[in-house]
């Protein structure tokens, strides 16, 4: 996935209301644009850190420009533009890349189902029947470790997604949490127990009912994103 316009540098000043950013251009130019995630962006938004932001050339929106990646305090790349996961994971699933859901016949988004309203980011058919995909994006790291962790705050939404997977495995469809890992310097991947227990107990239930976990790690660069590599989740 290539971005669609080249992204310009900025350092960060600060981000507020949650889809609020300021930044400070190279060239001195101070604006405040989109920030795309719902998250508490732990450990992707300190202030006085590089960013990169991609402009945009609509005369209508509000904001100049959308926040999409971010040097972390250790040095590493994130992208913290949550809505590239889905289309970047939908990328790596066409093309084949992952290799536990090769071989479908047709792929639907957002598909409703559970009995908690809930809409699956992927449904996908194959000849022995359909599998449940939930996608979830990682930028959550700490210090020099190599394992990356989710949630980086309280999520009862994707618990809800959890109960929902398992009531599936427990009826004998296939489900399917796929973590989307864009953060560069990662090996493995893991539950944020300190940040949302109840998280962690349900990906631990969704597990024994036997929802498949997987993980997958992308290269994140200042062109784009692609998936590359399969990482372990580490549930104990």
């Amino acid at each position: 996935m290539r971005f669609a316009a080249p992204l310009e540098e900025a350092l960060l000043v600060r981000r507020y209301k949650r889809f609020l950013a300021d930044v400070v251009t190279a060239g001195g130019e101070e604006l405040c644009i989109h920030c795309p995630n719902t998250g508490s962006m732990l450990n992707c938004m300190a202030p006085g850190g590089r960013v990169w932001f991609q402009r945009s050339s609509d005369p209508k929106r509000k904001l100049p420009g959308t926040w999409e990646l971010v040097e972390t305090p250790q040095g590493r790349l994130a992208c913290v533009n949550t809505a590239r996961a889905n289309p970047l994971i939908e990328e790596a699933l066409r093309a084949g890349r992952i290799a536990e859901l090769a071989g479908f016949e047709a792929l639907k988004r957002e598909v409703p189902y559970g009995v908690e309203n809930s809409r699956i980011d992927f449904r996908l058919e194959f000849a022995s029947g359909p599998a449940f995909v939930e996608v979830k994006s990682v930028t959550l790291g700490f210090d020099d470790s190599p394992v990356a962790a989710f949630p980086d705050a309280q999520t009862l939404r994707g618990a809800r997604h959890l109960r929902e997977l398992a009531a599936l495995a427990r009826a004998g469809v296939r489900a399917v949490q796929l973590y989307c890992v864009n953060l560069s310097g990662v090996e493995a991947v893991r539950p944020a127990r300190e940040i949302d227990p109840l998280y962690a107990a349900a990906l631990q239930d969704a597990h024994a009912a036997g929802v498949e976990i997987l993980a997958y790690g992308a290269q994140v660069t200042l062109d784009g994103l692609f998936i590359d590599r399969r990482l372990p989740v580490l549930l104990d």
